[in-house]
């Protein structure tokens, strides 16, 4: 059951913006936070407060990640290499937008779908407040983020796409030990994914050059397709299906 959350508008917050959020997810406007998960909108951008903790996205501290020759180590970008140029990509699952943000690192034009309305929201002031960062705008410009559930838009897409990402792990990918505590505020907004062979098979019919599936580590194959290679990690794997 995913938890029920409020809006609120605190000092130097965007009203407008506030306002929006609220109309379009039906929620209450409040001028201090409830007893509820909450949506603040104050100066500082946008958070998730509740539980004694709170959670703003933030790409500044994925800088290391992606300096200092590092970036081709990760094991993601490893399963998204290609020889090919000006790759268009899609995370069709995009969370907090941590692994578009590594393949758009490497170049490629990614365009991310998140349908949960306060992850949305979250990246959405995530990637204003990086694209003011000297060091994080160049990568984040090529980050779209589109606000919706992908599955149509891949069984409807038309134009040529050369890589889909799938992480329909997000949010419920790890036992709470193991996670950030502030990431569980993330996990009590809905349940993780149920409906990720209709997502893997809307990835199929978009004919892309690639699909990336990220899975736990000893979990089945999605579907049960065989991927065309994995690379394992201690805890997830990629199984990468080349079409």
């Amino acid at each position: 059951m995913s938890s029920k959350f409020v809006a609120c508008i605190g000092k130097g917050g965007q009203r407008d913006m506030a306002e929006s959020f609220a109309r379009r997810t039906g929620t209450t406007l409040l001028d201090k936070p409830g007893e509820e998960l909450t949506v603040l909108f104050d100066a500082k951008g946008v958070s998730l407060i509740g539980y004694g903790l709170s959670y703003q996205g933030d790409f500044e501290g994925m800088l290391h990640r992606v300096s200092d020759g590092r970036l081709a180590h990760e094991m993601l970008v490893r399963a998204a290499k290609t020889t090919q140029t000006n790759v268009k990509g899609i995370d069709a699952t995009a969370g907090m937008g941590e692994d578009a943000f590594l393949l758009a690192a490497c170049g490629y034009e990614m365009m991310l779908y998140e349908q949960n309305p306060v992850v949305a929201v979250l990246l959405k002031d995530a990637l204003r407040r990086a694209k003011k960062h000297p060091k994080l705008k160049d990568i984040t410009a090529r980050m779209q983020l589109v606000e919706g559930n992908s599955v149509d838009e891949l069984k409807s897409r038309v134009d040529d796409i050369d890589l889909i990402y799938l992480d329909p792990m997000f949010p419920g990918r790890q036992k709470s030990g193991l996670i950030n505590k502030k990431l569980q505020l993330i996990q009590k907004l809905e349940p993780p994914c149920s409906d990720e062979v209709e997502l893997f098979e809307a990835a199929i019919q978009a004919k892309p050059s690639k699909i990336i599936v990220k899975r736990p580590l000893k979990s089945p194959f999605l579907a049960g397709k065989n991927p065309t290679y994995e690379l394992k990690g201690k805890a997830i794997r990629y199984d990468c299906y080349a079409l």
